[in-house]
């Protein structure tokens, strides 16, 4: 795995804050996928053994909305998300420009508004408790904020990436990336 937030290639030394970053996001994503199979795994021993534990379905579901919105900040950083680039690439400069700066903006407005009601949902849902584990439902909507903060930040920068000097037109994802487009980084 590459460090560097350029997608798989050799390993290089993180050079820049977005590099580690996106390392600590590979990390922590790692981490939720073993707990998860940790849990189900338990779940389902115990269930054979006549001795179901009531918390394993639950804290499950918590651990895969997290694990799902850290997949989604990890495509977010890849720029890996589905596209249908079609008519976009066959458009060339500023009108691709344009257009890319329109969909960059889409992506921003959203994440603004993913970020911006998940502390609505986390404030409402602060005082209900989980079922069977002695956790605030509000754990379920934490994640939001973050995956909708990167989003929105990502697609900003993507824009400000789109005007710079030399650069080559619409986002590539990363490891596809076009000469002056390489890279992901913040």
């Amino acid at each position: 795995m590459s460090t560097s937030g350029a997608g798989p290639g050799p390993a290089r030394p993180a050079r820049r804050p977005a590099a580690l970053a996106d390392l600590a996001l590979h990390v922590v994503a790692g981490a939720f996928v073993v707990v998860l199979l940790g849990t189900v795994t338990a779940g389902i021993v115990f269930r054979a053994l006549n001795e179901p534990l009531s918390w394993t379905d639950e804290a499950a579901g918590y651990l895969m909305v997290w694990l799902g919105c850290l997949g989604w900040m990890i495509a977010t950083r890849r720029r890996s998300h589905i596209r249908i680039r079609y008519f976009l690439d066959k458009l060339s400069g500023p009108p691709s420009r344009a257009v890319e700066t329109l969909l960059q903006a889409g992506v921003a407005l959203f994440g603004a508004v993913v970020a911006w009601y998940s502390v609505h949902l986390v404030r409402t849902n602060a005082d209900i408790e989980a079922i069977s584990m002695p956790l605030a439902v509000a754990w379920m909507y934490v994640p939001l904020l973050p995956a909708g903060l990167l989003t929105l930040v990502q697609a900003l920068v993507d824009i400000a990436r789109l005007w710079r000097p030399g650069a080559a037109g619409p986002l590539a994802p990363a490891g596809t990336a076009s000469p002056g487009q390489q890279g992901v980084g913040l």
